[in-house]
C-alpha cells in the first residue's frame, strides 16, 4: 500500500465519502439542542431546500428569530426524521401533511411534539470524545487501515469532522482498544461487533414490541396513537425505555456470560485430563 495511500488525510477524505449522513448519530434528550437551518438538515439527513419546503407546507413548525437567524430544535428535527421515514414508505407530502394534522386535532400540540422527540431519539449517556490520526495509531497501531477505518465509520463508531473523528461511544472505543491490546485483531474486533449488533436489534425490537402492544395496541387499538394525556405520559416514559432495557439486559448477559465463560473452562479442563489419563 503507497504511503500516500495511507496518510491521515487521504484516509480521512475516504472515510467522509463512506460516512452515514448522520446515522447512528444519537442526540440528546437532556437539553434542548438548537441548530441553524444547514446544520438541521445535515443533523436530518436532509436539505435546506426540503426544510423550507416543508415549512412552506406546514409540515415543519416555523423557527423561533433570532435577529435574522431561525434557529430550529429538537422538534424540528424529530418532525424532520418522521417526514423522511414516511417518505421512503412511499407517502406524498400532502398524505403525511394531513396525517399530521388529523393527530394534532383535539391533542395538545406541545406533548405530540415531545412524544415525536422521545420515539426519534435515544439519549447517548456518554460524552463523545474526539481522535486524530495519531490518536489512532497510538491506541491500536498496526491494525488501522483504510479498510478497517471505514468499517468502524459504517458501524457509527467513527464519525469524520474535518480532520478528526468524533467517537460516540468512547465505553465501546476504550473496550475495542483493550481487546487489541489483548490480541484480538481490530478487524475481528468490528466484524463480531457487526454479528453481536444484529442480535442486540432483535433483542430491541422484542422490548418494544412489548412496550408498543402492552401500552398502545391493548389501549388504543393496533393502528392507533394514544390520546389525550396519555401522549405526554407515554413520551415521558419512553425516554426511560432505555434505562430499563439496559438493565435487563447487562443483567441476563452477565448471566450467560458467566455460564458460558464457566462451560469454556470446564471444557477445556476435561480435555487436559482426558490427555493426562491417555499418557498414565
Amino acid at each position: 500500500m503507497s504511503s500516500s495511500r495511507k496518510s491521515p488525510a487521504a484516509i480521512l477524505r475516504r472515510l467522509k465519502q463512506s460516512a452515514p449522513d448522520g446515522k447512528g448519530e444519537l442526540p440528546e434528550l437532556e437539553k434542548r439542542q438548537e441548530f441553524t437551518i444547514d446544520q438541521l438538515a445535515r443533523e436530518a439527513g436532509s436539505t435546506v431546500r426540503n426544510v423550507r419546503a416543508y415549512q412552506d407546507r406546514g409540515l415543519l413548525p416555523p423557527p423561533e428569530k433570532r435577529g435574522r437567524t431561525g434557529i430550529y430544535t429538537d422538534v424540528h428535527l424529530a418532525r424532520l426524521k418522521i417526514i423522511g421515514a414516511l417518505l421512503e414508505r412511499g407517502y406524498t407530502l400532502n398524505t403525511i401533511r394531513d396525517l399530521l394534522s388529523a393527530w394534532e386535532q383535539g391533542r395538545d400540540l406541545n406533548d405530540i411534539l415531545g412524544l415525536e422527540v422521545a420515539v426519534t431519539s435515544w439519549q447517548n449517556p456518554e460524552v463523545p470524545s474526539y481522535k486524530d490520526y495519531q490518536d489512532l495509531i497510538d491506541d491500536f497501531g498496526e491494525d488501522i487501515t483504510p479498510e478497517v477505518m471505514t468499517k468502524a465509520v459504517s458501524l457509527g463508531y467513527m464519525i469524520p469532522e474535518g480532520m478528526r473523528l468524533r467517537v460516540p461511544y468512547p465505553r465501546i472505543y476504550n473496550a475495542g482498544k483493550e481487546l487489541v491490546e489483548n490480541g484480538v485483531p481490530l478487524d475481528a474486533v468490528l466484524t463480531h461487533v457487526r454479528l453481536v449488533r444484529q442480535e442486540v436489534d432483535k433483542l430491541a425490537e422484542r422490548f418494544i414490541d412489548m412496550i408498543v402492544e402492552h401500552l398502545v395496541d391493548e389501549k388504543y387499538g393496533p393502528n392507533s396513537l394514544p390520546e389525550g394525556e396519555d401522549v405526554a405520559r407515554l413520551a415521558e416514559f419512553i425516554t426511560r425505555i432505555r434505562p430499563l432495557a439496559e438493565a435487563v439486559v447487562n443483567d441476563e448477559l452477565g448471566r450467560v456470560l458467566e455460564k458460558s465463560i464457566n462451560k469454556v473452562l470446564v471444557d477445556r479442563l476435561e480435555n487436559v485430563l482426558a490427555h493426562l489419563e491417555k499418557h498414565h
